[in-house]
Order: structure tokens, then C-alpha cells, then sequence
């Protein structure tokens, strides 16, 4: 078969376009952006090529699919649509390759990235599987039965798969601008849940996901005496995270990982639970925990002039919470500082006050303005990062024509989190260091 992916450098459908050319078929694809994106990495291992002009090379027999962010008017889907192409929509062919392998969705508000990374490396390293990851990583074999895929919420399109097994790691509001209140996240999880017929794996913890009905074996998972694997004698140090796992009052095992925070440390145990289930020995669990590396752009560090630097995807209050909490777990002598672009003005109205509780997690924060693709600011009159900024203990407004405002922090700890466009002021930070340096 021969595929088109329009918005190819979206992380989803980077990994998807990696999967399709896996799987032997004919993968080329166009984009808007120029720039280099770090979702690009896969397409140029496999030497996919990209267009950005409209001179991409399309015979009647490719089928075109499309990344959610590209508008229903742009100007390469009106162009294939002249040529009388098929289309397939991104999630509907997704949907079409859980099918196809014995698939484990994993899915919540968040935790979804690290869970679905962590699983494929351990089942990757033992009996193998294919994996469909948002934040550009994706691999396929046609051999291999097993099929791991982050699965997400948004506008409610993970409900186009078919898994077989699912993780639920948790359940929050989010993604305001589609649904009806946290009332209708909770149900859209619990028809998701129920298209397994296989084995669920839930944070028992959560009280929302504990609202998930269903008649399916499910295995609870948490710090909490009620689940069915309990972890106890956690050790958050700077070099990372120590526990026990238990199976009720039965030991289980302990592990080590390099991950900080509570919250990686729940992730861990969902996979480890899914990787046990399909027989994986405690031995390789543990080894595949310990060189597990992360995911990308989920707590990625580099260091430039003594100063650390931290990148994360981090764009609800719970993820900058568990974020500047990790920064404080391996740097607790160091000074912590935020900086946070909003995105969507729906959820930082929606979530104002959390959002404020999270970044006083750090001891200075700097907040951008709104970045928002699919909303209008006129649509949201008086909501503005100005309003965060006003309750935070030591909270500023930054952009990036201020970045040299935090050449002024010494010995301290950068966090840049964000799911929008971060990284310019990031690496204009980035370039001052290496200026003075």
C-alpha cells in the first residue's frame, strides 16, 4: 500500500507514518513546517520523505490520512481531494492496525507517554511488540503479536481503537474545550475500558478511575492498602526512585528505576503489571526499569554553564506539580525555577487556581501569554496568564524578548513546560548561556 501523511511532523502522525513503512508499505509526507521538529528523527532513520510545497508525487492508488491539527480547508487535503484520492482519517486507520496485533491501549490524563515507552521496553526486551507512542516513537514487525498504543482522550478519538488489554493510569479534567465536565471525561473512560476483552490494569488510587465500571478482570495498582499491587518503602532520593511491590500481603518484588517522582513510580508498576502478565520474569522487569531512559520531552535535562536545564511536556497543573517535584527530588539543594507557556484558554480558565497551587511548587515562576491554535482569545474575554501570575507567591510575565530576566538565577534549576511552543524561549536561553560561556 502506498500512504500520504499530511501534517507528518505531528508526533502522532511521525508514529504513525513510522508504523505504516514498518509494516512494508510506501510512506511520503508533507508538512507545513520547515523547521526541524524532534518528532522527525524516525522519518529520517527510515529515510521518509517529506514535501512541504505541494509537489508531492501522488498516484491514484495512495491513500491520504491527516493530522487532527490541519484544517479542514488547507490547501494539500483540497489538493489530493481534486486528484479523487481516498482518505482515511488519522485515528479510523489507527483504530484499523489495533486489529491487526494483540493490543494494549494505555490511557488516562496523564502518565500515558512514560507508561506506553516503558511497557515496549520491557516486552521489547523479552518477547517483543510493536508500539505507538505520541511523542514521535513508533516501531513495527509484522512478527511480533503484541501491540502497545498510547491511547488519548482528546476529542474523544481513542474510541476509535480496538484493545485488547488496557491501562488507565488516571483520570482528571482536561481538554475543557471538548468535553462537558469532568462527569462526562469519567463515562467516555468507561466506554473506552469496556471495549477490551482482555485484562484492565487501573490506578486504584484515583478515585474517578475507581468510578470505572466493568465486568472484565481488572487488577488494581497503587500506594493504597485496597489494590491488588501494592507498592510500600518507596525511597525518592537524587538518584533516582526505590520500592517494593506486593501482591496484597504478598511480596512481590523490589525495583529500582531512574525516574523520579511518586508519579513515574505508579507508571512503573502499571507496566511492570502488564509485562508480568504476559509472563515476563521479574529479573528482565527489573534490568528493563533500570535502563529505561524516559521519554521525549518528559523530564529531559541538559546542562550548560553549571545551570541545569529541564524540558517537559508538562501542560496541566498535576504534570507541573509531579515535574517541579522531580526537580526538587534530584536537585533539593539547588533553586527551582518554572517557566510556563499556557496553553488554550479554555483549561487555564477552567483550571486557574491549580495551576497556581502547582507552580508555587517552584520558588520563582515566570508565565507567558496564552498560546492557543483552536481557540480565539475574543471568544474568552478576561482570561489571561495575568491572571495566574497575580496569585502566584513569586510569580512574573515573561516573553522571549526578556529571557536575559533569568540570567539573573545562579546555580538553579530551569523548568520550560509546555505542550505549545516552549522551546523558543528555550533555546534562546540556551544560546545566552553559551554567549557568556
Amino acid at each position: 500500500m502506498k500512504y500520504y501523511c499530511i501534517g507528518i511532523k505531528g508526533s502522532g502522525m511521525s508514529t504513525l507514518a513510522q508504523i505504516l513503512y514498518d509494516l512494508g508499505n510506501e510512506v511520503i509526507g508533507y508538512d507545513d513546517a520547515k523547521e526541524e521538529k524532534y518528532t522527525e528523527a524516525g522519518l529520517k532513520k527510515r529515510n521518509i520523505p517529506i514535501y512541504y510545497d505541494g509537489s508531492a508525487p501522488l498516484e491514484k492508488d495512495t491513500i491520504v490520512t491527516y493530522s487532527k491539527a490541519v484544517p479542514n480547508d488547507h490547501k494539500e487535503l483540497q489538493r489530493v481531494r481534486d486528484l479523487g484520492l481516498e482518505i482515511q482519517g488519522y485515528n479510523d486507520l489507527l483504530g484499523h492496525l489495533t486489529t491487526l496485533f494483540e493490543t494494549t491501549s494505555v490511557c488516562g490524563t496523564h502518565g500515558k507517554t512514560t507508561t506506553s515507552l516503558l511497557l515496549s521496553h520491557i516486552l521489547g526486551n523479552s518477547i517483543g511488540c510493536n508500539y505507538f507512542v505520541g511523542d514521535g516513537s513508533g516501531f513495527a514487525d509484522k512478527k511480533n503479536r503484541l501491540f502497545v498504543i498510547e491511547s488519548c482522550e482528546y476529542q474523544k478519538t481513542f474510541l476509535a481503537y480496538h484493545p485488547t488489554n488496557v491501562i488507565l493510569t488516571n483520570i482528571e479534567l482536561e481538554h475543557t474545550e471538548c468535553y462537558n465536565g469532568i462527569e462526562d471525561i469519567i463515562a467516555t473512560f468507561n466506554t473506552f475500558v469496556n471495549k477490551a476483552h482482555g485484562l484492565v490494569v487501573m490506578c486504584g488510587d484515583d478515585l474517578n478511575v475507581r468510578q470505572i465500571k466493568t465486568d472484565l478482570k481488572t487488577i488494581y495498582y497503587g500506594f493504597n492498602e485496597n489494590n491488588d499491587y501494592i507498592i510500600k518503602n518507596l525511597e525518592l532520593t537524587s538518584q533516582g526512585s526505590q520500592f517494593d511491590v506486593y501482591q496484597k500481603d504478598t511480596f512481590f518484588g523490589h525495583f529500582d528505576t531512574s525516574l523520579y517522582g511518586r508519579h513515574m513510580v505508579l507508571n512503573s508498576v502499571a507496566a511492570l503489571i502488564l509485562a508480568n502478565y504476559y509472563g515476563v520474569s521479574k529479573e528482565i522487569i527489573h534490568t528493563s526499569l533500570e535502563t529505561f531512559e524516559g521519554a521525549k520531552r518528559r523530564f529531559k535535562e541538559e546542562k550548560i554553564n553549571g545551570e541545569i536545564l529541564i524540558d517537559d511536556y508538562a501542560h496541566h497543573p498535576t504534570e507541573i506539580r509531579v515535574t517541579l517535584e522531580a526537580a526538587r527530588q534530584k536537585y533539593p539543594n539547588r533553586e527551582i525555577v518554572a517557566i510556563f507557556l499556557p496553553n488554550t484558554y479554555s483549561r487555564t480558565k477552567e483550571l486557574e487556581s491549580d495551576f497556581v497551587t502547582a507552580l508555587d511548587k517552584a520558588d520563582i515562576s515566570y508565565v507567558m501569554d496564552i498560546d492557543s491554535d483552536r481557540e480565539k482569545a475574543s471568544d474568552f474575554v478576561g482570561v489571561s496568564s495575568d491572571n495566574i501570575i497575580a496569585k502566584l507567591k513569586n510569580g512574573h510575565k515573561i516573553s522571549i524578548e526578556e529571557v536575559d530576566t533569568l540570567l539573573k538565577h545562579k546555580n538553579a534549576v530551569f523548568c520550560f513546560m509546555s505542550c505549545t511552543h516552549i522551546y523558543l524561549i528555550e533555546e534562546a536561553f540556551k544560546n545566552r548561556l553559551q554567549e557568556l560561556n
